[in-house]
Formats: C-alpha cells, structure tokens, sequence
C-alpha cells in the first residue's frame, strides 16, 4: 500500500465492489488506452539547479517567434505593462478568499469594479465575480437556465464552439438532459432549424457571438422566438468585438457569458485564464459563483461585501447553484485594470483596428491564386478561407516560414479538411500580414 492512502486493502476492496468494478483500473475504462500513463516508474529526484537546467533545456524547443493568426476563442491581444505590473502587487497576488470583508476591502472593491465594467460591456444588469473560463462559464448558465424554467431540453447553435459544445456534453453525460444541435448554413446560424424546434419544453437557445467561423449576427429574433415559448436566450460573447457590436443585452439576452483572456490576460499555453457571466437581476439568485455587492458600515461609510456566494461549500450540497465553480480573481483583477486603462473609447478603437485589420488580411489573402476567402457572412477579426491543399498540411508548413497560420477546421469538422479559420487582432502589422500572405502563396506553391 501507499504510506500517503490511509485506505486498507480490505477497505479499497469494499469501495471497489460498491462502485462496481473489480480492480481500481476499472475505474479509468473510459479513458482510451492511448491517453493512460504508459507508466508510474519515475525517474529519482533531481536537485532544483538540475530541475532549472532541465526544463530551460526543454523550452528552448518551443519556438516562440511565431507571429500568431490563430484564434478559434483565444486571441493575441496588446496588454498594456501596468496590467502585470498592479496585479503583481504583494496586496493582490497573495490575496484569497474574501469572507471578511473587514480584512479584504481591497480585494472586494476591485471585484466589485469587475462586475460593473462586465455589466457595462455586456449591456447586462448584474455579474458574478468570474468562473473558471468560458466554456465552463456556458455550461454553468445552461445549468441556469435549466433550474430557472424547470425544463431540461437545449438549442445549440451549430455555430458555437466545438471546443465549448463538447465541455457541455462532457459535463451532462451521464444527466437526462435533450440536446439539440442546429446547422449552420453558409457560417450562420439556422433560424428554420432553431425555430422548429423551439417548443414547451425548451429551457434555452445557446448562440454565440461572433461564432466560430468569425460570422457576426443580431440574434434579437431568435431570442424574441425564445421568450415566446417561455425559454430563456443565452449567449456567449467575443468582449472585444462588444467595442463595437450590438450587445447582448440590446439583442435581449437572459444570461451572457464568454471567456475574457482577451481581457489583459496573456495566453499562457492554456491558462489561467477567465470566465464571465452576466445576466437579467431578476435571476440574480439563481447565478453560480460569488456576487459582491456595495453597502455602508456602521459609521456609514462606503463599503463592499460578498452580497451572494451560494456555493457547494456553504453546506449547500445538492440544492448548491453549481459545484464545480469558483471565481479567478487575480484573472478578474487583470481585466478590470485592462477595461480601466482602456476605457470605453479605448475598448471601441481596439475593436475598430481587429475589424480593419482583418479586413486588409481578406484582402491580402484573396489575391491568392487558389485561396477562396468566404464572405457570405459578416465577420469581426476572425474568418474562414478554403485552400487548395489540406489545411492541417499547410499549417505546418507556415511554421517553418515563422507563422501560426491559424485553425484547421478539418481538426472538429468534417468535410472541412481544407478550410482554415484566420485571426487578426491589433497587434498584427501590415507588414506581418503581408509577409504572411506572401508565405502562404509560397507554402500553397511548393
């Protein structure tokens, strides 16, 4: 036995013939093969100037002078150096759990000041104080949604993430609940198909804005349809195209989410990184998460305090609004400080150099023999373009030239094995999106 599992073998016995299965590999069968420890054999302890020289060694295999043209909902965006430099202060960095508000005034205030910009951005009335990130932020307002209207049936636009439509299905997997996924038809969304289905049963329709092709769309008929059948709309918003674009909250959206790295949050190979959610008051005590909210103290003096914070923890158990959630709120701090430092203009400009930016790559892109640039929809900083080779094939050819060239559709959809999905966001130079068109026609060439 393990001497850190106080288990017996006896007792893993017990817990193993309750559970069902006869040994404790039974319980990672629907793990594939291929993605289980080929082995727990490791290798003795290294010294910690062994471990630097190890791991340094390692990352000077990462070629990291790409100029990145990949998106598919996480973007290389500016970050200005004070964003880093403020939540790096000792005050914030070490800071934790708020619950006494007496001692975390700081840190309140300041999510506090995050929910206000997210409700500001979104067009919404109220916010929790972050999720883990964005797909996990969706699949917590679909379970909203769910305990709001008492129905368990779901419309998912085919435009949403594939990335984010799988975390839902893994999420319910095993719960009794109907999806219903639409087609999306020349990079938008089926209102025929989403309308057919929409019935007393319907607990949400779930789009996404821009969608993953980069289309752009005003789904306020869609979500009228949907309050027509007593179902709620939800939607997952790109924040810095909102510098622009008709917000959720106009289009008339119960619950908002999105994933908010392009908030002041660098990409990180993955993370941390910050989920939002915003939505109607009127559900305010049916959100996930932490609320904090503004009062005055005794001496009537203006002060800040976790207003709502229905978590599992709070010996809430099955009747908990959510139990794998929590806030980020040094990821929270860094895009307060972003909006801030940005502001409203800033975040409308920012928004303007993504349009027209992506615009002049169109272009660029266009002029390729063989490369076919879809325009049936409108898009923001993001669009689809068919190659005349194997996308995945050409993508690893631009590495060679310097450049993450960008999504392979083919990797989520099928049919798609030569369509390849281009972010350009206000970093990007015109002469990086020349070079890269011209390394584009040299890969498609070769």
């Amino acid at each position: 036995m393990n001497p850190y599992i106080i288990n017996t073998t006896d007792e893993v016995r017990q817990m193993l013939a309750v559970i069902g299965v006869d040994a404790v590999d039974g319980l990672f069968t629907d793990i594939k093969p291929e993605h289980r420890p080929k082995s727990f054999d490791l290798p003795q302890g290294l010294s910690e100037y062994e471990v630097m020289r190890k791991v340094t060694g390692l990352s000077l295999k990462n070629n990291v002078a790409l100029v990145p043209f990949i998106g598919g909902g996480y973007y290389d965006h500016y970050i200005p150096t004070a964003v880093q430099a403020l939540t790096s202060r000792g005050e914030f960095y070490t800071a934790y759990t708020p619950y006494q508000p007496e001692c975390a005034q700081g840190t309140l205030q300041a999510l506090f000041e995050y929910q206000s910009g997210m409700c500001a951005l979104t067009g919404m009335e109220v916010s929790n104080a972050s999720l883990y990130d964005g797909g996990t932020a969706l699949y917590e307002a679909m379970m909203m949604a769910m305990r709001i209207t008492g129905r368990e049936k779901i419309i998912m636009d085919g435009g949403v993430s594939p990335i984010t439509r799988k975390i839902l299905k893994t999420y319910t997997h095993h719960l009794n609940y109907q999806f219903e996924e639409t087609p999306v038809v020349r990079g938008q969304s089926s209102r025929e198909e989403i309308f057919k289905r929409l019935d007393q049963k319907t607990a949400a329709v779930i789009v996404q804005n821009p969608n993953f092709f980069g289309a752009i769309d005003d789904f306020t008929d869609i979500i009228a349809k949907a309050h027509g059948v007593g179902a709620l709309g939800l939607a997952s918003v790109y924040p810095v195209a909102l510098g622009l674009l008709k917000t959720p909250g106009d289009m008339g959206a119960d619950i908002v989410t999105g994933e908010g790295q392009s908030l002041g949050l660098p990409l990180n190979f993955g993370g941390p990184y910050l989920g939002f959610m915003t939505a109607r008051k009127k559900y305010v005590r049916k959100m996930p998460g932490r609320i904090v909210g503004e009062t005055v103290d005794g001496q009537g003096r203006r002060c800040f305090v976790n207003t709502l914070q229905a978590r599992e923890q709070h010996i809430r158990r099955e009747k908990a609004t959510s139990n794998i959630c929590t806030n980020v709120s040094l990821c929270a701090l860094q895009a307060a400080i972003f909006m801030a430092m940005v502001g409203k203009g800033g975040m409308r400009e920012m928004a303007q150099l993504n349009l027209d930016k992506a615009q002049y790559a169109k272009q660029a892109l266009a002029n390729i023999k063989g490369v076919e640039v879809k325009r049936s929809s409108p898009t923001f900083n993001e669009f689809t373009v068919c190659l005349p080779k194997d996308a995945s094939q050409v993508v690893g050819a631009m590495i060679k030239k310097g450049f993450a060239a960008g999504f392979p559709l083919g990797r989520y959809y099928k049919d798609m094995e030569h369509y390849l999905l281009v972010a350009v966001t206000e970093k990007r130079t015109k002469a990086e999106i020349d070079m890269y068109a011209k390394a584009l026609e040299e890969v498609l060439n070769s």
